[in-house]
């Protein structure tokens, strides 16, 4: 078993380098003398561990990182009696161990002196340069946090704005905490408790979220032996028990020999599995298989050696079809990349197994801690001006940027705290094409008004619909992975969304927006009565006037409104409900704010409002000539039919405000047009043209709001 399993205190260390003595290590750092021309003793072992992963790499600035650490640090003590130099220690040998790069390293080792020594940021700068101290500050920022109680709503908002654009902090505090962890016995239980908690609801996920599994793996397996100590306890006897009898050792000797046989370069190994992950299997399970207790992995070259090895397991092999997955063409919303499948052993016993490439492989087990410096100088990091405007950087992934943009907006701790682990649960996105050949990375389950909202941020409160691979398809559509989307934006800016968009957002970024929107503009009587034809809310209402409302006068989302009321002072606004025009016979009612709201007195609102005693006010017809309407074409479904209506439209010089298209049913379709005339003398005329389309079979006013998208 390997030492994750075994010993969840156990470091992480690579196979066949002797355990490390970090107490040998403090005196060493406190006693032993050092020539100028070597490393320390102490650091020796995070030297080793760094050129094995860097080979190239300037060890001379890890050697003048740990002087100054050493001599900061000199005569503070642990609370287990080590001297504190031994922690920073351990904190860059795991980093080291999972192949960081050597500024986050020179800055883990000197985390700790800008909080706890005589040591300042500027003197850091100006010894090590201004990205050093950049990472110093940020987990100096992150040390003054106070996490409180374990579900501190505050906690992980704080430390997304204290660790700002560069996740290498994020790094360098996981590997602190993950020590920490390590020497907690000394603790009281109480705090031991507290501590472990914190980490299970703050610290674990963000370590999932950065793909470094070797550290979330051994953080969880110490947390489940604080927590719950009985039934780590009992998952530890049942490990033990299961050492002797291990079906998968066969089973991998027989795949390395079918690999052999197709001339396939492969390495195959039994990767057991750690406490918690035993435990979760048998929870699930009930009874634990021999199986249970590891899995094969498969380490290749190439990209397409992964599918090679997956089509000789799958043939020389019964494969379990349900427990394929192809995360490297789909990867993880952390980098993680690999192929997972299921297969029957000879004895009847399923394997599950893992197979990527050795490069998949450093990137599963340390994530962005992987994948080195990304402002480094030597032309070796990705440009930072990607295409689709994602900051192509790999210590920032998609998933922390949208964090940090929605975490600024979250109105409140609470509402940051619930989104936040809605947006942990997931843990798979799908990503999708903008019809500008950029893309979107998005949730599995996101919809049209999600990805609206992750193109356009606060412009799609006027969404109206979208075309999803070219098709017009509502805003509650689900997107899959792969589909190419094209929101559609209305060209009134100041209309905004539907309560309902809430029921089908799965993204921080739209639901905050959506809700921030509808907190901001309360809905009015009428619009409660019934909401505009394309499923969206007015938008706020203009200011009023100094003087009475008059022909051509600004009505709501600033349309020229040429009703006239003989009241001074009131803004006057034509309902988006049923978009009276010259020369419907039309009635008035007083609302919120004091605004006068137009209707035709055919309109539905109308009697209601007639019902509950609402005094209607007199409205007249003033000379302006524009206006704006709301049609509904319903018509037999048939291709260019959405053309050839919008041809007509365009004919009679009306401009279209927003158009909905609902799904066909047995072979209907029908259409809602919002539209601007230039005179609403043509409003007969364009009606009959829509009517003469071929297909359509009435035109009619909107009488009642349509279902909101």
């Amino acid at each position: 078993m390997s030492a994750e399993a075994t010993n969840p205190g156990a470091p992480i260390r690579r196979r066949g380098r002797p355990r490390i003595d970090l107490r040998r290590l403090g005196r060493v750092a406190l006693l032993g003398p050092v020539s100028r021309d070597r490393l320390p003793d102490a650091i020796g072992h995070v030297a080793e561990a760094h050129r094995a992963h860097h080979p190239d790499a300037d060890l001379a600035v890890l050697h003048r990182a740990y002087v100054l650490a050493e001599s900061s640090h000199r005569g503070q003590m642990r609370k287990s009696g080590e001297p504190y130099i031994t922690h920073p220690l351990a904190v860059t040998l795991i980093l080291a161990e999972l192949g960081a790069e050597t500024t986050t390293l020179t800055a883990s080792l000197l985390h700790d002196t800008v909080e706890d020594t005589e040591v300042t940021l500027d003197q850091v700068r100006e010894q090590f340069g201004e990205e050093v101290c950049y990472l110093v500050d940020g987990v100096t920022k992150l040390e003054k946090v106070d996490y409180g109680a374990a579900a501190e709503p505050e906690t992980f908002r704080k430390m997304l704005v204290a660790t700002g654009d560069d996740v290498r902090v994020m790094s360098i505090k996981l590997a602190d905490r993950l020590h920490n962890m390590r020497t907690l016995g000394v603790m009281r239980p109480e705090k031991q408790a507290r501590i472990a908690k914190v980490t299970r609801d703050v610290l674990i996920p963000l370590a999932e979220r950065l793909g470094v599994q070797a550290l979330k793996t051994e953080l969880e397996d110490l947390v489940f032996a604080i927590l719950h100590p009985e039934e780590y306890a009992h998952t530890r006897a049942v490990i033990s028990a299961a050492t002797a009898a291990d079906p998968l050792t066969a089973i991998a000797g027989n795949v390395a020999a079918v690999l052999r046989e197709a001339d396939i370069t492969a390495e195959v190994a039994v990767r057991p599995r750690h406490f918690v992950s035993v435990h979760r299997v048998r929870i699930k399970r009930g009874e634990l298989r021999g199986s249970d207790f590891g899995r094969l992995l498969v380490l290749v070259g190439e990209d397409a050696d992964c599918y090679a090895v997956l089509g000789e397991l799958h043939t020389c092999f019964t494969p379990v079809i349900s427990e394929f997955k192809d995360f490297i063409a789909s990867p993880k919303f952390n980098l993680y990349q690999s192929l997972h499948t299921a297969v029957v052993g000879p004895d009847g016993e399923v394997a599950e197994v893992l197979i990527r490439t050795h490069r998949m492989h450093k990137v599963a087990e340390a994530g962005v801690i992987a994948l080195g410096n990304p402002y480094a100088a030597d032309g070796t990091a990705p440009s930072t001006e990607p295409a689709d405007g994602e900051r192509a950087d790999p210590t920032r992934p998609g998933w922390l940027s949208r964090l940090l943009q929605w975490q600024q907006s979250a109105p409140d701790p609470d509402t940051f705290w619930t989104t936040l682990r809605a947006d942990l649960a997931q843990d798979r996105e799908i990503t999708v094409f903008r019809t500008d050949g950029g893309t979107l990375g998005l949730p599995v389950g996101a919809t049209c008004v999600d990805a609206a909202y992750a193109q356009y941020g606060d412009a799609a409160h006027s969404c109206i619909g979208a075309r999803v691979n070219g098709r017009l398809a509502t805003l509650s559509t689900v997107l899959g992975d792969g589909d190419t989307v094209q929101p559609l934006l209305a060209e009134d800016a100041a209309s905004g969304p539907s309560p309902d968009w809430l029921d089908h957002v799965t993204t921080p970024t739209a639901r905050i927006a959506i809700t921030g929107w509808l907190d901001a503009h309360p809905q009015d009587p009428e619009a409660a009565a019934g909401n505009p034809p394309d499923g969206r809310r007015p938008g706020p209402q203009p200011a009023r006037s100094p003087r009475p409302a008059r022909p051509g006068s600004a009505g709501a989302a600033g349309r020229p409104v040429s009703a006239v009321v003989e009241r001074p002072d009131t803004t006057v606004r034509l309902a988006g409900c049923c978009t009276p025009v010259p020369p419907d016979d039309v009635t008035g009612f007083t609302v919120r704010g004091g605004a006068v709201t137009v209707h035709r007195l055919e309109c539905p609102v109308v009697a209601r409002m007639a019902a509950v005693g609402r005094v209607p006010v007199v409205v007249s017809w003033g000379d302006a000539a524009e206006c704006r309407v709301t049609l509904v074409a319903e018509s037999f479904g048939r291709p260019r039919l959405l053309a050839d209506l919008t041809e007509a439209i365009a004919g009679a010089d009306a401009a279209v405000i927003s158009a909905t298209v609902e799904p066909p049913s047995e072979q209907r379709v029908r259409h809602t047009y919002t539209l601007q005339l230039p005179d609403a003398a043509g409003l007969p005329a364009l009606m009959r043209a829509m009517r003469d389309v071929p297909g359509v079979y009435d035109v009619s006013r909107a009488q009642q709001p349509a279902a909101a998208l």
